[in-house]
């Protein structure tokens, strides 16, 4: 089993909307997905209701009982968790960090959000967690120069998934509805982004070496 924190201290970069589409993504592609909702707003929580199936399972986990529920998951048999996480530091954030395997933290290509993201970089090597960025909600052009600027400082700081995410009305649709965009709009571009960065964690995830989970 692998797991997968989003992660950032800044609100507002796409965290739970990153976390769902991936979730139906990787569903999609075979993986055995659970979701883990760490933030206060239950933004997740309140997506799964919407989408009202059970095809991925979605909870509320408090930063005291994450150890114990992902050594649970893991002997039934899930292959792929994903942990939204609050915009703040936080007790949560931190447990998230050091549960996971890979930390994922978007940002928005704007200055305050690559700030934020070194700030989110350095918690992830205090707490001794791969991790890796991810430029979202990008202009739909993606030659402008300030994509491009985010793009280099991001990959200064320690790499970059791919590919880069547009700020498309199919990420907010779905959502809206308690979908991922591959399901929202299958043949369309947010669609195609979801399935290639999904692909790019894949990889990612399959250069770190496997931990053996026990519950505390």
């Amino acid at each position: 089993m692998r797991t997968i924190a989003l992660v950032t201290q800044k609100g507002g970069s796409g965290k739970s909307t990153l976390a769902s589409c991936l979730a139906v993504a990787a569903q999609e592609a075979g993986e055995r997905v659970f979701v883990i909702d760490m933030d206060p707003l239950k933004s997740l929580v309140n997506w799964s209701k919407l989408r009202g199936e059970s095809d991925i399972a979605v909870e509320a986990v408090p930063s005291g009982k994450l150890t114990q529920v992902l050594a649970a998951l893991e002997r039934k048999g899930i292959t792929l968790v994903i942990i939204d996480t609050p915009g703040t530091e936080s007790h949560a954030t931190t447990a998230a960090m050091k549960a996971s395997d890979l930390c994922i933290i978007p940002a928005r290509p704007n200055v305050f959000d690559l700030w934020a993201s070194e700030v989110t970089r350095k918690a992830a090597k205090e707490a001794r967690r791969e991790f890796v960025f991810v430029l979202n909600q990008c202009p739909p052009s993606n030659q402008s120069a300030r994509v491009e600027q985010g793009s280099k400082a991001l990959e200064s700081m320690g790499g970059l998934l791919t590919p880069l995410i547009s700020a498309r009305v199919d990420f907010q649709e779905a959502a809206r509805h308690g979908l991922g965009v591959t399901e929202l709009a299958p043949y369309g571009d947010a669609a195609e982004e979801m399935r290639k960065l999904w692909s790019s964690t894949k990889r990612r995830l399959a250069k770190i070496k496997q931990p053996v989970r026990r519950a505390a």
